[in-house]
């Protein structure tokens, strides 16, 4: 690695590195809820809306206490509803507070309310993982990718990740594009921030400038 990509990528984990789990309020583990919550980012991430909107929107469910699928399936309709909408997820609000609920419904009967059975159906494979995530209402290709990629540090199996945003980003940075060489640039346990950072830079190539 040059020392051009080493000060590349400090910069770039410094400036632009959160995760947009850790954006949204979540503390990432392991753990049944906390996938849960990471699954509803991914859902909110992949409309066509701003990622500050789906990030607000995310908070604005837990200020609801709807932090565990339990929870959110004990809400009603409207009461979620309201919830977008103060987050500023209006045009999709109704669509996705039926969603939500289909959602809690799908991974109670198929994986027992939790998303590291999922991971196991797959035997960990992120591929496989990612084809499974597209099971759940709203969930597409863009999504199971956020999950993935943002998950990589908490499930090892998957990484490294890095999806058509991160390898953009990356060549934009003048870094590696093969998950590989690129991962193997970052400092252990930040694969999922660097990768954070490289999809603004694939989003906003002007960030760059001010690294």
């Amino acid at each position: 690695m040059s020392s051009t990509q080493q000060g590349t990528i400090r910069k770039l984990l410094e400036a632009h590195g959160t995760t947009f789990a850790a954006d949204a309020d979540i503390t990432l583990r392991d753990e049944p809820a906390c996938l849960w919550q990471l699954l509803v980012l991914a859902q909110l991430l992949s409309t066509r809306i701003s990622s500050d909107i789906a990030v607000a929107t995310a908070r604005e469910l837990w200020k609801a206490e709807w932090r565990t699928p339990a929870n959110l399936r004990r809400s009603t309709w409207q009461q979620r509803v309201n919830a977008l909408g103060r987050g500023g997820y209006r045009r999709y609000d109704e669509s996705t507070a039926t969603r939500l609920e289909a959602n809690v419904v799908l991974l109670d009967e198929r994986w027992n309310g939790d998303l590291r059975e999922l991971r196991d159906e797959a035997d960990g494979d992120a591929a496989g993982i990612a084809e499974l995530l597209q099971a759940f209402d709203g969930i597409g290709p863009t999504g199971a990718d956020i999950f993935v990629r943002e998950v990589q540090d908490v499930w090892p199996s998957v990484a490294p990740y890095a999806d058509k945003l991160v390898v953009r980003g990356a060549k934009a940075a003048g870094l590696p594009t093969t998950p590989d060489e690129l991962f193997a640039l970052c400092p252990s346990g930040r694969a999922a921030h660097l990768a954070a950072a490289l999809v603004r830079v694939a989003r906003k190539p002007s960030i760059l400038e001010r690294l």
